[in-house]
């Protein structure tokens, strides 16, 4: 590394017509006396803008925008030159350009109305566990693609800075989240005494989650597949003291990030509307609901019935704020099948999936569905654990259950843009599964 060097890029878009603006901000370190130069290339390598300074702007005429599904990447040049022209260091960025914008019921992606169809996952693999593999993360990718999906979230931390440019160049949507999970004084996967409690009084972890709130956000802040920050999953936003822990960390979100993107908190099942203290510092509302699992097991006409109801309830108290599932699904154990609903069977995870979407597409609010989980994978031993957490819909070793086809249907019969759910007639086959 030279003595003076390019630190940091921070990059915000805007979009007028076919043409668009990226303001470029360079923080660069011992180089008052150097020329910033800064240049905008196209996927064949044209120069299609120039611009001098630390603190400039490119004009790009007739601009292609990323979106989801096709990932156009322009590489942002940004080079330290001393008066001779020589370069003292150089940054190349793949920057794909497009605007995010949450109106009303709309999550607008470069304008246009966006549904999520997609997943929870985890950086799981057979052969080391968790962590960093390259090869699996383009078959996972594949595999969503393949699905009809296009997009996830990084349930429950930052995903690998690779991860992050192969879905930006694949065009995969990311909901980015830290690795605040479970922020609760006494969570259980039993859902057991958790909706009350003094978790805000025990326990000491705002420092960290500035930190890691922090770490994310300047780490991602430039990636075009981030299209919103979840804040944390499942804490314990029922407990008294909730917002004031929460709302300092929502504000330094919007600090730390140029694009202003939207934020949420996903909510967990044991937080009903009515004791929310959180979620609405948020743009979008982000629910994990196990109704027909965790709760109600084995009865899906009873978990449909307590979801919806609900769901007209949050609905109540927060008009005109979208909805996205980020989690819903029922641990299966592939080839374990049953006539009648049976839970652990792949008939029943199908119909749990059914169920749940046609409630989906009875709500307006509802512009996304992220399924738990992408793959089966790993945990700690428990009465509840078939040899680790079963609800992929894929097994550990990316095969496809039953459940995978009925999705892969319904998603591919989704367009990504401008879904008409009045018009839906898609599932209605399942109805007598």
């Amino acid at each position: 590394t030279p003595k003076q060097w390019i630190r940091d890029l921070s990059l915000v878009s805007e979009v007028s017509g076919a043409d668009a603006v990226v303001k470029i901000k360079t923080d660069a370190v011992d180089a008052a006396e150097l020329k910033v130069v800064v240049r905008a290339k196209d996927a064949e390598g044209n120069v299609v803008a120039i611009e001098e300074g630390n603190d400039c702007s490119l004009h790009i005429d007739d601009v292609k925008l990323w979106e989801p599904g096709a990932g156009y990447l322009y590489d942002i040049e940004v080079e330290l030159q001393s008066d001779d022209g020589s370069i003292v260091d150089q940054y190349i960025l793949p920057y794909g350009i497009r605007t995010i914008e949450v109106k009303g019921y709309e999550f607008l992606i470069n304008g246009k109305p966006f549904y999520f169809k997609g997943y929870g996952k985890h950086e799981d693999y057979p052969l080391h566990g968790r962590g960093f593999d390259e090869v699996a993360n383009v078959l996972d990718l594949n595999r969503l693609k393949w699905s009809g999906a296009n997009s996830f979230r990084t349930s429950h931390y930052p995903y690998s800075e690779e991860m992050m440019r192969l879905c930006d160049r694949e065009g995969i949507v990311v909901i980015d989240e830290t690795s605040a999970v479970g922020l609760m004084e006494n969570f259980n996967f039993n859902l057991d005494d958790m909706a009350s409690g003094s978790t805000w009084e025990v326990m000491d972890t705002a420092e960290a989650h500035r930190q890691v709130l922090t770490e994310l956000i300047e780490r991602d802040k430039n990636h075009a597949c981030v299209v919103m920050w979840s804040i944390a999953n499942e804490a314990a936003t029922s407990h008294p003291g909730a917002r004031e822990y929460f709302e300092p960390l929502f504000n330094l979100a919007w600090e730390l990030d140029p694009e202003k993107r939207p934020r949420t908190i996903v909510n967990i099942m044991v937080c009903p509307p009515e004791m929310a203290n959180a979620e609405g510092l948020g743009e979008v509302l982000c629910l994990n609901r196990y109704q027909g699992w965790y709760a109600q097991t084995g009865d899906l006409a009873a978990g449909a019935a307590a979801l919806r109801d609900e769901l007209v309830r949050w609905e109540k108290l927060f008009p005109k704020m979208p909805i996205i599932f980020t989690e819903y699904g029922a641990d299966t154990v592939a080839g374990l099948h049953a006539i009648d609903d049976i839970p652990f069977t792949e008939e029943y995870q199908v119909r749990f999936y059914h169920t749940y979407h046609k409630i989906f597409d009875e709500f307006e609010s509802i512009i996304g569905e992220q399924l738990w989980n992408f793959a089966d994978f790993e945990t700690k031993v428990g009465v509840n654990r078939v040899k680790g957490n079963k609800k992929g819909v894929f097994t550990r070793d990316r095969e496809p259950k039953m459940s995978t086809h009925i999705l892969r249907r319904r998603w591919l019969n989704i367009p990504d843009f401008n879904y008409d759910k009045k018009q839906s007639e898609r599932d209605k086959y399942l109805d007598n599964f």
